[in-house]
């Protein structure tokens, strides 16, 4: 069993990653195999197919996925934003009933928002939203300061924790014969008239 979590910062080793690092060690402690993916500047620079084509063909080896991302203007970075768009649409099989969160680093405000907007990739995609004990929110400049955000942290290995627990639960729903739903027919409503 393996999580992919996807570092949508500017800086590889920053903030972000402090934060899906503490996911993936609690995830690792629960026997499950963790893949920190950094979507960095490519995003933006002309190389959005070759990062998104990267990334697709690790969806279909994971069996969920941490969407992690500073917080810019209340929102996620555009960088992940780029990446997650154009995954969502190319990878929707593989993605999709898989179990999946969101986390977000602030020096301060804008956590919710953000965390809002990663999560509606998700849930239009019908992936179970995994929570932990609070936002998943981590505060800090650095990321020494993250790790003296003692609440964040914890929130971090309880989400990591819980990630663990709905992948084997589900792996051991399959074992017992209970069937993914199958995909419907989307109605599109169209508002114009």
């Amino acid at each position: 069993m393996k999580v992919l979590l996807v570092n949508g910062s500017r800086r590889e080793k920053g903030c972000t990653y402090t934060a899906l690092s503490i996911v993936a060690e609690a995830l690792n402690r629960e026997g499950i195999e963790t893949e920190i993916f950094f979507v960095g500047k490519r995003a933006v620079s002309g190389e959005v197919e070759s990062l998104v084509n990267e990334l697709a063909e690790k969806t279909r080896e994971a069996d969920g996925f941490v969407f992690g991302s500073p917080v810019y203007y209340a929102s996620p970075s555009g960088e992940i934003q780029v990446v997650l768009d154009r995954l969502f649409s190319c990878a929707t099989a593989e993605l999709r009933c898989k179990p999946a969160a969101s986390i977000v680093s602030a020096r301060r405000g804008g956590t919710t928002a953000a965390i809002d907007v990663l999560n509606k990739y998700a849930t239009i995609n019908e992936m179970p939203l995994v929570s932990s004990c609070y936002w998943n929110m981590v505060h800090g400049n650095t990321p020494e300061e993250v790790m003296q955000d003692r609440e964040g942290v914890e929130v971090m290995q309880i989400l990591g924790r819980n990630m663990a627990w709905l992948i084997k639960s589900i792996e051991a729903g399959k074992r017992e014969g209970v069937v993914q739903p199958a995909p419907a027919k989307k109605e599109r409503t169209n508002f114009i008239r």
